[in-house]
This record gives C-alpha cells, sequence and structure tokens, in this order.
C-alpha cells in the first residue's frame, strides 16, 4: 500500500478509511471530563499498578530460587518470544472482534493464570511455572495492547491522541512508581509470589471498569472493508500490515530502527534488578524503590510528551530521546551507588516513555481505522522479533563479563541508532501534529 506524505500533515483530509475521525463538538471537551475514557483511564492505571508488581516480582522469584541472572533472563526471552510469536495473530484478531470484549477477555484470562503462582509456591517454589505462566500471560497481554492501542483513537478522536496517549502514560507510570515500591516491600516481607497475587486482583478490577465502558463505532464496520477483512486469512492479514509500514517512509525506518533498539534494551530490567541486588549488596525493597524512582521519569516523560513534540516536531523529539536513553544505559551499569542508578533508570524511562508515545501516536494518526489492529501488530512483531534474543544475551554477557562492560556496549549502539536515525527521513519529520 502506498503512503501519501500529505496524510502526515493532514490527516483531516484523507480519503474514505483514512485515519483521521472528524470528533463532535460535544466530545470536545478536556480528556477528564469524558467519561468513557476516564474509566478506561482508571482501568488501565490500576491494570499497570498490579502489572508493576509482576514486573518486580517474578524476576525476584527466579532470583531467589536459582540466584542466576541468565535464568532471570531466561525468563524474560521467554516471555519475549510468546509475546512476538502472539503479535503475528493479534492484529488479525483484533481487527475481526469486539475490542471491548477482547480487552475484558485478556484481563480475566491474566487474572487466573498470574493467581495460579501464589497458591502454587504456598507448597514451594516451582520455577518451571514462572516458564510455563509467564509465555502466556505475555501472549494475552500482546493480544490486550493491540487491542488497546486501536481503541484510544476511538475514544478521543485524532486531535487528542498524543495528549491521551501521554496522560494514560503518566498515570501508568504514577501507578509504576507506587506499585514497585509497594512490589518490593511485599517481596521483603512475605516474599514475591504474593506480589504476583496483587498482581492477579488488579487484572480482575481493570476487567470489571471496562464493563462500563463504550467505545465509538469503527469506521467499516458495517462496510466492504470490514467483509473483505473477515474472509481474508492470515498470511494476507499479516502482508496488509506490513505493506502500509514498508510504504510510509517514517515507520518504514522507525520498525527498522526499534528493531535494533528493541534487541539491545529489553533486558535492562534484570540488568538493573541484578546489579543493584548483586553488585551493589542490596535488598529487595532497595530494588523496589529505585524502580519507582526510575518510574518517576517515565512520569515526566508522559507529561511532558506532547509539548515537546508540538514544539519540535516528531523527528527532534524521538532522535534526542533515543540518544538520552543510550547515555543512560551506558552509566547505569558504572554506577556504584543507588541513588546514581535509581536517576539514570529515570532519565532512560523518561526519553524512553517520550521516544514510546510519539511512535504509537504517529501509528494511530496516519494509519486507516480498518488497518489499525494489523499495522500495530505486524509493527510490534517487527519491532520486538529479536529482543528475546537480545534479553538473553545482554543477561548472560553481563553475569559473565559484568554489568558495566555490557551496559557501556549497549548504551552506545543505542546513541548510534540515534545518530543514524539523522540521515533518514525521521529527521525531516516534523510536521505530523500530535
Amino acid at each position: 500500500m502506498a503512503y501519501d506524505a500529505r496524510r502526515e500533515e493532514e490527516p483531516a483530509r484523507g480519503a474514505p478509511g483514512a485515519p483521521h475521525r472528524e470528533v463532535p463538538p460535544a466530545e470536545r471537551r478536556p480528556l477528564w471530563r469524558q467519561r468513557n475514557f476516564g474509566i478506561f483511564w482508571v482501568a488501565q492505571t490500576l491494570s499497570v499498578l498490579g502489572d508493576s508488581f509482576a514486573l518486580i516480582a517474578l524476576p525476584l522469584l527466579v532470583l531467589q530460587a536459582t540466584g542466576s541472572l541468565a535464568r532471570m533472563g531466561l525468563l524474560t526471552a521467554v516471555g519475549g518470544a510468546a509475546s512476538v510469536l502472539a503479535a503475528v495473530f493479534a492484529g488479525a484478531l483484533v481487527d475481526r472482534v469486539d475490542r471491548r470484549r477482547l480487552l475484558i477477555v485478556c484481563d480475566l484470562v491474566r487474572m487466573v493464570l498470574y493467581g495460579v503462582i501464589p497458591l502454587v509456591w504456598l507448597f514451594g517454589p516451582q520455577v518451571w511455572l514462572l516458564y510455563a505462566v509467564l509465555p502466556l500471560c505475555e501472549a494475552v497481554g500482546m493480544l490486550f495492547a493491540v487491542g488497546y492501542v486501536t481503541v484510544v483513537r476511538s475514544l478521543v478522536g485524532t486531535e487528542q491522541l498524543t495528549e491521551a496517549n501521554g496522560r494514560l502514560n503518566a498515570t501508568a507510570a504514577a501507578a509504576g512508581v507506587l506499585g514497585p515500591l509497594c512490589a518490593g516491600m511485599v517481596a521483603a516481607w512475605t516474599g514475591p509470589a504474593a506480589a504476583v497475587g496483587v498482581d492477579a486482583a488488579s487484572f480482575g478490577v481493570s476487567a470489571l471498569c471496562l464493563l462500563f465502558v463504550r467505545f465509538a463505532p469503527r469506521a467499516g464496520d458495517d462496510g466492504a472493508v470490514a467483509q473483505r477483512t473477515g474472509r481474508s486469512g492470515l498470511w494476507q492479514d499479516l502482508r496488509a500490515g506490513v505493506s502500509f509500514l514498508y510504504g510510509h517512509p517514517v515507520l518504514r525506518t522507525l520498525t527498522a530502527l526499534l528493531f535494533v533498539f528493541s534487541f539491545l534494551t529489553l533486558g535492562l530490567t534484570d540488568l538493573v534488578i541484578y546489579h543493584v541486588k548483586h553488585d551493589l549488596g542490596h535488598d529487595d525493597g532497595t530494588v523496589g524503590t529505585v524502580m519507582a524512582v526510575g518510574a518517576l521519569g517515565t512520569i515526566t516523560g508522559a507529561l511532558l510528551v506532547a509539548r515537546i513534540r508540538r514544539r519540535l516536531g516528531f523527528g527532534p523529539t524521538w532522535t534526542g530521546a533515543v540518544a538520552v536513553c543510550g547515555l543512560a544505559m551506558a552509566g547505569i551499569g558504572w554506577a556504584r551507588d543507588v541513588p546514581v542508578v535509581a536517576a539514570l533508570s529515570a532519565a532512560f524511562l523518561a526519553c524512553g516513555g517520550i521516544a514510546g508515545t510519539c511512535s504509537m501516536s504517529l501509528r494511530q494518526e496516519v494509519t486507516p481505522e480498518p488497518l489499525l489492529g494489523r499495522v500495530t501488530a505486524a509493527f510490534w512483531t517487527l519491532q520486538y522479533a529479536a529482543a528475546p534474543i537480545g534479553a538473553a544475551v545482554l543477561t548472560w554477557a553481563a553475569e559473565h563479563r559484568g554489568t558495566a562492560p555490557v551496559a557501556l556496549a549497549a548504551g552506545c549502539c543505542c546513541v548510534l541508532i540515534a545518530v543514524v536515525a539523522l540521515f533518514t527521513p525521521i529527521r525531516r519529520s516534523r510536521t505530523a501534529k500530535p
């Protein structure tokens, strides 16, 4: 599918099926006054609050049982591989089914799967269970993530996308501040398995909230496009998403560069946890504090992203954010003080959030509604295809060579990605308005 550059500059003037949805004047209200978005906002915040428990608790369960950073990295890699595999099918499914119903089912399935872990752990550690449950949860989580991206525009319209994404990310990060801090405390007091139980409960609350959300009808749901989507096969669905990405000069370049960036950074959380506990000799509570401070960076980035993008444009914002991510990652392994590790983690997450919100908003703005699920799934499939291998390699290398040189090498490569972006269409992409 060929890309018309005018879509990026004037998304409201596309042909039928173009990405823009005209928002009635009654709906052009501040986001906090829009009921459906507000409930959706609360649901996602609660879900992320619990998810941040699992982010800390699952690696701690592996480290507690095995003492191995490589095993932690292997768990991350297995989960990431399941996520990538699920992304191949996610777009086709999201574009075919009722998206609200899909989100609710995904939340309920994850509630049950994560809830099994603390019950089994009552009878003793069973590390094999983590390698069975996490891939399933990550696969379901990918379905949820693709659906989540596709419904935001139906809640707020195109003009408020970047602001909505920023606010969702900001409150999710705020939950991420409290979550890791509480997860570290719960893990220190009662063990990491109890923290996973909190995660399971959060998905149940999120599903309950989503029952009260109503999304606007999708463009093409009753037309020929929807009928063709229903009859197409998996290969055609994936090809449609890839073709759109290939035809868009900025998205094509972003996909290639993020393929490398994800390979380098997916294992960073495991690296930080191992560095704080093994290299610096601190406890689970300190790990939770470091991750909570890091999440403060995500809040800052999410609150500033719309303003920065409006002032600088997409290209400079994305490129600068990736460069700072690389510098922060390079310094984490060399930091010998916990406050410095926390500050660098905050810088990485702030700029990672800015870059991620920009790329997601651009993709939502320029993709036709009937293709949004397939384009999102294709983008994530290609972006994260090598990330699980990268996580396993990063953590294995850090365990055998030390965290400092590995973090430095990965961080320098991230800076190089930003330099390469200066010679691509990303640098000239200043006109896609938030």
